[in-house]
């Protein structure tokens, strides 16, 4: 029996990835994957490319990885992304929140430059900035290599554990949309969403279990089990969490290019999954070659 491989967790060049997004879909294609999902941080300008560059046989389902937030436990807000697929990409309401979420990843990446210069670090605020097209995400990944290629860090890795991450000097908090309001409006735009790496603590403080019970009845139609953020036990966990919320489990790789050591294709959703996925979208096709 053939194997279907579908990685439904990619970036490219349009926001923090390395690869254009002709380049992503064509190395998809060379790594024996069926289906890929573009999804970039809160834009939608890959899509075009991707589809005219899509190699034979390969499916594209378009998408997003949203910006979110939402509350812990503790009364703090929690960051949350949420990656959304298949949604009509003109919706007004989506429109404008993308674009607000875009100024807002400018912005703050401008002040962690500042911040960075003002320390005497190699750093020009307005050289990071300027390698981005005008409406393009910025994100952290993008000073990160600003850092490696001024000789202060050697990889993108470390420029987080040094400057970057979380509890460190330079980090500047985001205003970004609440989850619940993310997934009504993906909804409305006739689309579906996913939580992305809901439980991977490396990366800081997680949404709780009930939190997840909540957004599963305002509309969340699945989450991200396999990713390379979870161990066996955390995705044991989500895996039992989603059947009994009755959402649908998806695998990805979350690859970036050389962003990360993270390699295309190395985390999977089954087939089952990603068509009980695909049934709920009401709205965008999937594209293929």
């Amino acid at each position: 029996m053939v194997r279907v491989r579908i990685d439904l967790h990619t970036h490219s060049t349009v926001s923090d990835g390395t690869d254009s997004p002709g380049d992503l879909v064509r190395i998809a294609a060379d790594a024996g994957l069926d289906v890929i999902a573009l999804t970039d941080h809160d834009t939608t300008a890959g899509w075009d490319t991707a589809v005219r560059s899509l190699p034979p046989g390969l499916r594209l389902v378009p998408g997003a990885e949203l910006s979110c937030e939402a509350p812990a436990a503790d009364g703090r807000r929690v960051s949350v992304h949420l990656l959304a697929y298949l949604f009509d990409p003109a919706a007004p309401a989506l429109v404008v929140e993308q674009q607000r979420l875009r100024r807002e990843r400018r912005r703050r990446l401008r002040v962690m430059a500042e911040r960075m210069a003002a320390d005497g670090l190699p750093v020009d605020p307005d050289e990071v900035l300027g390698e981005l097209g005008p409406d393009a995400p910025a994100g952290r990944p993008h000073l990160a290599r600003a850092l490696v290629r001024a000789g202060l860090v050697r990889t993108v890795d470390e420029a987080f554990a040094r400057f970057l991450g979380g509890g460190r000097g330079y980090l500047v908090p985001r205003s970004d949309t609440p989850v619940a309001t993310a997934i009504d409006m993906i909804n409305e735009a006739g689309g579906v969403t996913v939580l992305a790496h809901p439980f991977a603590s490396s990366r800081g403080p997680t949404i709780s279990e009930d939190t997840i019970a909540e957004l599963a009845e305002r509309g969340l139609t699945g989450v991200e089990v396999d990713h390379p953020d979870h161990d066996p036990a955390t995705r044991r966990r989500l895996r039992g969490l989603a059947d009994d919320l009755g959402l649908v489990r998806t695998g990805s790789s979350d690859y970036h290019g050389s962003n990360k050591t993270l390699v295309i294709g190395q985390e999977t959703t089954e087939p089952d999954q990603f068509e009980a996925l695909l049934a709920q979208a009401t709205r965008a096709p999937v594209a293929a070659s």
